[in-house]
């Protein structure tokens, strides 16, 4: 008899032992230490069918990704919309749900491609907007801040390209300005203030579709300019044409505003004298004048 034969004559007295050993806790490595069982197979068929204690169990990081990545795939979820859920690869995923029965398709492949398709656009479209949002934002930080002068150069500028003008044929000296935007309309009531115009010189009238929520659009005009809808003057109604399909709809559609001053004959000399010496500036520039810096585009 070898020695280790009779080392292990008595197997079935040493085996119980390990059970034993092994059921108080200890690991292998524990067992074998105190039983001086070197050979590992031995080993095996000594504590065969008892479970290791949990404390030895290594923690395995993708157990919670295995149990996550089969209910997905029992939701019938796609291996790619499974990767994109959890971040981990398709080939681990294949792995794990390859006993589970593959999800019925909803969608054709032709379905399918467009619908990714509408999907990537989207994503596009996000970004764009995004992009947008933040240009614009930008660029109001440029300008939040105004000078008088700046005011001054822009409040003229403004009222030539949307003011009453004088005409050869049709002499009319008067300061009248008619706008549909609040920020433009607010613009132009800081220049003349800084003109001091006084508000008492101005009246206002609404112009507007009659189909319109006319009643709304006053009020609305009204608080704007801090007045009472009582002092507007008699709203202008423009008459619908039924030939015509009109854009200019819904609630946020309140026609336009127009603002006049009294006795504004002087004043309006005044604003075509400026924007005729802006214009003589602008046109030597043109010609090889002094550039001074540009602001960038």
């Amino acid at each position: 008899m070898t020695e280790t034969t009779s080392k292990y004559a008595d197997f079935e007295g040493l085996r119980a032992q390990a059970v034993a050993l092994r059921r108080e806790g200890l690991s292998r490595r524990q067992i074998r230490d105190r039983l001086h069982v070197d050979n590992n197979d031995i080993l095996n068929r000594l504590l065969q069918g008892e479970p290791a204690p949990e404390w030895t169990k290594r923690p395995n990081a993708k157990d919670d990704l295995r149990e996550k990545a089969r209910e997905l795939r029992l939701q019938g979820m796609t291996y790619d919309q499974i990767q994109v859920e959890l971040g981990c690869s398709k080939s681990s995923i294949s792995l794990w749900v390859r006993d589970l029965p593959k999800p019925e398709r909803s969608r054709s492949a032709i379905e399918q491609a467009r619908l990714a398709g509408r999907m990537r656009w989207d994503h596009e479209l996000a970004v764009r907007d995004a992009e947008r949002r933040r240009t614009k934002a930008a660029a109001r930080d440029e300008t939040v801040t105004m000078s008088d002068q700046e005011l001054f150069y822009t409040g003229i500028a403004l009222y030539w390209a949307e003011g009453g003008k004088d005409k050869v044929y049709d002499r009319r000296e008067n300061v009248t300005f008619i706008n549909s935007d609040p920020g433009v309309i607010a613009v132009y009531l800081a220049w003349l203030d800084l003109l001091e115009v006084g508000r008492d010189r101005l009246s206002y009238r609404v112009m507007i579709h009659e189909t319109a929520d006319v009643p709304a659009a006053e009020r609305y005009w009204a608080d704007l300019v801090g007045i009472d809808v009582s002092a507007l003057q008699k709203t202008t109604l423009k008459k619908h044409n039924p030939k015509t399909v009109r854009k200019n709809v819904g609630e946020a559609y309140r026609g336009c505003l127009v603002i006049r001053v009294a006795k504004g004959a002087t004043l309006y000399r005044r604003i075509e004298g400026w924007w005729s010496g802006i214009a003589e500036e602008a046109t030597s520039r043109l010609k090889g004048g002094d550039r001074p810096g540009r602001v960038e585009a």
